[in-house]
């Protein structure tokens, strides 16, 4: 059973979010709805993230010791869901990546690498990251191979040079925030005789480091405000001390991180809300012989599936975040990849039904529907797909 009810503190969280969202993300959104999507994206969120970060949401995970909020996955899937509903894209890629991504660092690195790391992150509040997984001819699922086929999983190599590292190779023209990062944990092989659960490692490299180059971008079906491309490394030469974690640890630094999985659902559960909220307020005011839609039992029918998706979402994703602090060996094997799926189709289908509500408007551009549903397939692919994630849940049952 779940009994959750948030702290006074949650709830001012909350609210501070939905500020957030409806004063610094609505705006650019309306914007890039009107005027189409932008070439330089980064440019124009660079400051509403700077803001952000100054509120704290980036650094929600950082310990207080170190001058962040130190913050709960609960508190995380709070604050995301406002987000979410602003935006998903934004939510996804400059708020909850970012916001996760030094638990990495902090549960995996050396004191030296968590002290250098967090006292760079917090001196710049417009600082995002990016992970790099995925290659031009290796799917990011292979990440989860357990198979023993050493063919299999990413190419790019690292290769001890003298006391550093020497790192060549691409990763695939989906790599979020890239261009705009300060810095990118990649996933490279450092055993390539072995098998991509035993083979690989995460290598820290900071945004201009001689030899790291951005390739060709990415243009979604969704998420304008978003920036993906190709990531080169060309005899890229790094520290020693540039190895997060043990050397062909990157499945075990990996599986200690599962709020990754569990923030960019609730921001796809803001996705859902967004989607619901919109097509109950068309279904009240927009009138069909002489009452409001609402009243027709096919539109009702509809407006409730919504909500019930909504909910149950929401629920799972919370459950989650909880069992981060209760029981993380659960959250990372099953429960992380059940909230991203649920969520997501939950999006899906609201954004489906929010199309369905408006009937011929839910296609017209002046009307929001339709950005809902490119968003939200957006979710199918993003950080595995959603069938990847199935077929991990199955690897772990009983």
């Amino acid at each position: 059973m779940i009994a959750f009810e948030p702290t006074e503190e949650q709830q001012l969280l909350q609210r501070t979010a939905r500020d957030f969202a409806a004063n610094e993300i609505r705006p650019l959104v309306e914007r890039v709805r009107r005027d189409g999507p932008p070439e330089q994206p980064w440019h124009l969120v660079k400051p509403i993230v700077a803001r952000g970060a100054e509120l704290g949401f980036t650094r929600l995970f950082v310990p207080e010791e170190f001058g962040g909020m130190g913050g709960s996955c609960v508190d995380a899937v709070l604050l995301l869901e406002e987000l979410g509903a602003a935006d998903v894209g934004m939510a996804s890629d400059y708020f909850a990546l970012t916001s996760v991504m030094p638990l990495m660092m902090l549960r995996a690195g050396s004191d030296e690498q968590k002290k250098r790391f967090l006292d760079a992150f917090m001196a710049n509040p417009a600082m995002v990251l990016a992970g790099a997984q995925s290659e031009p001819n290796v799917a990011g699922s292979e990440l989860m191979v357990g198979g023993p086929n050493p063919d299999a999983g990413p190419k790019l190599s690292a290769r001890r040079d003298g006391e550093g590292w020497l790192l060549n190779g691409r990763k695939s023209a989906f790599v979020t925030n890239a261009g705009a990062a300060s810095s990118y944990m990649i996933i490279a092989r450092t055993a390539p005789d072995q098998p991509a659960f035993k083979g690989l490692s995460i290598f820290h490299v900071p945004a201009g480091t001689p030899g790291l180059s951005i390739g060709p971008k990415t243009r979604l079906i969704g998420w304008p405000l978003s920036v993906h491309a190709e990531l080169i490394l060309d005899d890229v030469r790094l520290p020693s001390d540039a190895l997060v974690g043990p050397e062909n640890g990157a499945a075990m630094v990996f599986a200690q991180i599962p709020e990754m999985p569990i923030c960019l659902a609730a921001c796809f559960v803001g996705l859902a809300r967004a989607s619901y909220d919109y097509a109950l307020a068309y279904a009240r005011e927009r009138k069909s012989v002489g009452v409001p839609i609402i009243q027709h039992q096919a539109v009702a029918l509809k407006i409730a599936d919504m909500a019930v998706d909504l909910h149950t979402a929401r629920l799972a994703v919370w459950d989650a975040a909880r069992a981060c602090e209760t029981d993380p060996m659960a959250a990372g094997m099953f429960k992380a990849p059940a909230a991203k799926t649920i969520a997501v189709d939950a999006a899906i289908r609201n954004a489906e039904r929010c199309v369905q509500v408006l009937g011929g408007y839910g296609v017209a551009k002046e009307y929001e529907a339709g950005r809902f549903l490119n968003d939200a397939w957006v979710g199918w692919s993003c950080d595995f797909t959603r069938d990847v994630l199935r077929l991990g849940i199955t690897q772990m049952l009983p």
